[in-house]
């Protein structure tokens, strides 16, 4: 009995050691292809992102599930320390313009990507990661050898954010979900293979 209490101090001492050690292993910062295992996360930030915003949110848990199931190559998740703290999700194209149907389509082997979502979470906004991750994903993109642009529908209010992002006005979108209208716009992943010699793949 008497010794039951230091044993135990130690014990705790122990524990918190391990995850002081955990915490310094995990990368500062990392960018990789989302899995089904982070879908909870990507669905918690997406929803507190958009829901404040339009009511609603671009996918739902089950869609989040499917595409991260069906085409993991086409997500980019941006983790520090472990935590999931800004993504984008996209899915295979096969026509010249986004329909209805792109919003829970995806078609293997084409050479358009359709980006459904590009999130960040609420106490990293304001920095710049939503740029910075949209750079990193389009240059990820040039690496595919498959893919030769990507498609996106935004609100008006968002169209400056993606022409910094080289993105061009296509027009109009032939979507619309509930009230909210969107334009739809494209870049041009190019597909030369001095550019893919010259984008570090």
């Amino acid at each position: 009995p008497l010794s039951a209490k230091p044993l135990k101090v130690d014990a705790l001492k122990h524990r918190s050691y391990l995850r002081r050690q955990r915490r310094h292993t995990l990368p500062a910062s990392e960018f990789r292809n989302l899995t089904p295992q982070d879908a909870i996360s990507v669905f918690e930030i997406e929803r507190e992102a958009f829901v404040s915003v339009s009511g609603l949110c671009p996918l739902t848990l089950d869609e989040v599930l499917h595409f991260l199931s069906l085409c993991p190559e086409l997500s980019l998740g941006w983790f520090e320390e472990g935590q999931l703290v800004a993504f984008i999700i996209g899915s295979g194209w096969d026509k010249e313009r986004l329909s209805q149907d792109a919003l829970t389509t995806h078609v293997a082997g084409t050479p358009t990507v359709h980006i459904h979502v590009l999130s960040v979470h609420r106490h990293c906004r304001q920095q710049g990661k939503g740029s910075i991750l949209l750079w990193r994903y389009l240059q990820y993109l040039r690496c595919l050898p498959w893919l030769r642009r990507a498609l996106l529908i935004c609100e008006e209010f968002l169209v400056p954010f993606y022409h910094k992002a080289g993105f061009k006005e296509k027009g109009p979108s032939l979507i619309s979900v509930g009230h909210l209208r969107f334009t739809e716009m494209e870049y041009s992943l190019g597909g030369r293979a001095f550019e893919r010699r010259n984008s570090g793949c």
